[in-house]
């Protein structure tokens, strides 16, 4: 299947960047495109993209394009003073790299409800490598680790895992160790994109 094209527009360079961090991890075959101003977009291809993700200015300056493709877009929200919007699917970026995870996560849910209302979709699942598409191989975790795996999702750290599972830390560092190295995911984010992704934990419970 066609990897999905994903526009990033807005004008502050590390929002974008940081962003498109966060969904290389969690599509990593789409191709996402940084667009610092809708004069940059609109010189691209625009309707080529399955999503655009707008800064809320650029949005209300050219609501007249970015309406008829409501349901591809998302409104990068955040502040005090930020207008509200009605029926549109806005990302506060104002919070925590926990919280972005998890609403991206519900984001990419909602998109694909329809089709596929109680499993991973397929177009997520075929733009994913084999080791986080559930496809099953010789580095599977163990019951342990998955147990490790959803306690890290929760924000907990390893002194608590320790506690909770009744472990000594050393197990659970060795644990932590051994999951970096069978999935190849270092960051905590990237985890939890993992666990969500394999139904070990909801996305609501992160």
């Amino acid at each position: 299947m066609t990897a999905p094209e994903i526009a990033i527009v807005a004008p502050n360079t590390l929002t974008s960047l940081g962003l498109q961090n966060l969904l290389e991890e969690i599509i990593p075959m789409a191709t996402i495109r940084v667009f610092r101003s809708f004069a940059e977009l609109m010189d691209d291809t625009p309707d080529m993209y399955a999503h655009y993700f707008i800064s809320s200015q650029i949005y209300f300056e050219h609501t007249s394009f970015f309406l008829p493709r409501k349901p591809k877009t998302i409104v990068l929200a955040g502040g005090d003073n930020q207008p509200q919007l009605s029926g549109v699917p806005t990302l506060n970026i104002y919070q925590d790299e926990k919280g972005l995870v998890k609403d991206i996560l519900q984001l990419h849910r909602y998109g694909h409800q329809h089709g596929h209302p109680d499993k991973q979709p397929d177009s997520l699942r075929s733009t994913m490598p084999p080791h986080a598409a559930g496809n099953t191989d010789a580095h599977e975790l163990s019951a342990r680790e998955i147990e490790v795996l959803v306690l890290i999702t929760k924000g907990l750290i390893n002194k608590e895992i320790a506690d909770k599972l009744n472990i000594s830390l050393t197990t659970v560092i060795t644990h932590r160790k051994n999951i970096v190295e069978k999935l190849g995911i270092k960051s905590v984010s990237g985890l939890t994109i993992y666990a969500v992704m394999h139904g070990y934990i909801d996305a609501d419970r992160i």
